[in-house]
């Protein structure tokens, strides 16, 4: 090692140091960071994420797969899509298939590739959320215009394209990239301008409406919201929202719920709004009560359950029963004739 170069007081490689001898304190400083920099870019390299979107050509070979009638694409099919050379081909799929995000299956003279069904779901929500799949502009404007033909004599056009909007955009930041934003947006705002115009309205309805809030809105307010709506039916209005959602409802809160026959298909975690805590008669929270504004005439309850994140089935189905022991609880309350 050369004498002047001072060790820093980090680790740092030894065959580094001999690199930077005699370039100085501060072009080693640049160079430590950079190599430190390459060994945590060797780490976030095992996300799908980079793996996809580092390489476009790599993103639109499993595009193209998803997108074919059995799921499946051979060397020569891809070639004559992208316009590029077998072996070029040949080189991306091989990388895809060491990564693990491809499967290789000879058939005879041909090979098919397909995408890991283990991996399936979280590619395509990476690549719905690609530059290349284009701009919601148009499918939002379609959205506004049916929303406002729904909403007409409510709410006018200019309001309704405000809540699609501010939907779309809340969505967007706010729960890391959603798969299916544009749909999804839509039924977020269908549901806090249905909210809104209860408030606004003296609509003689007495259907009552409970909403649960949580921190992610992905597991114990979806399972609360899942099974009274699975007990009461139509007999009361059911929201969920989250202080801070996640991208998607976990998949162990589902499998859980069908244990006991109850579907949360389609349900998504979004962000709590004014409109739906103004709309309920009953506000439930989970964990982040202090999140929600408090309005006079509500009933507010804070149910202390325990966090399904990260726990094993085992112990989720015990958060599960917990929840169902309380809705139950809470149904025989709210005077209705549940079906």
């Amino acid at each position: 090692m050369h004498p002047d170069v001072a060790r820093p007081h980090v680790d740092c490689p030894d065959v580094l140091l001999e690199q930077c001898a005699g370039r100085g304190i501060r072009q080693l400083s640049l160079d430590f960071a950079t190599h430190r920099l390459r060994s945590m870019d060797v780490y976030a390299a095992t996300s799908i994420e980079l793996k996809l979107l580092t390489d476009p050509t790599r993103a639109r070979i499993l595009h193209l797969i998803m997108e074919s009638l059995e799921g499946r694409r051979s060397v020569s099919d891809l070639a004559g899509e992208l316009q590029l050379r077998q072996p070029t081909v040949s080189h991306h799929l091989k990388a895809l298939v060491e990564v693990g995000l491809l499967e290789r299956n000879p058939d005879g003279r041909l090979v098919w590739y397909s995408i890991q069904p283990e991996h399936a779901d979280r590619v395509a929500e990476v690549l719905q959320r690609s530059p290349a799949t284009g701009s919601a502009e148009g499918v939002l404007e379609r959205v506004t215009a049916d929303l406002s033909g729904r909403f007409a004599g409510v709410f006018s056009p200019e309001t309704v394209a405000r809540y699609v909007q501010e939907s779309y955009t809340l969505l967007a930041e706010n729960g890391k990239a959603i798969r299916y934003l544009p749909s999804l947006a839509s039924r977020f705002a269908a549901d806090r301008l249905s909210a809104l115009a209860k408030v606004e309205s003296n609509d003689l309805d007495r259907t009552p409406e409970v909403l649960f809030v949580c921190v992610q809105n992905a597991g114990r307010s979806q399972m609360a919201a899942g099974i009274l709506r699975h007990l009461a039916g139509d007999t009361v209005r059911v929201r969920t929202a989250g202080s801070d959602p996640a991208s998607t409802v976990r998949s162990v809160i589902v499998a859980a719920l069908d244990e006991i026959g109850v579907s949360i298909g389609g349900e998504f975690p979004k962000p709590l709004t004014d409109e739906v805590v103004r709309a309920a008669d009953v506000v439930i929270t989970m964990g982040c009560g202090d999140a929600c504004p408090i309005y006079p005439g509500r009933r507010y309850l804070d149910w202390d359950v325990g966090d399904p994140v990260g726990l094993p089935i085992g112990r989720v189905r015990d958060i599960r029963d917990d929840i169902e022991a309380r809705v139950r609880s809470l149904l025989a309350t709210l005077q209705v004739n549940a079906v």
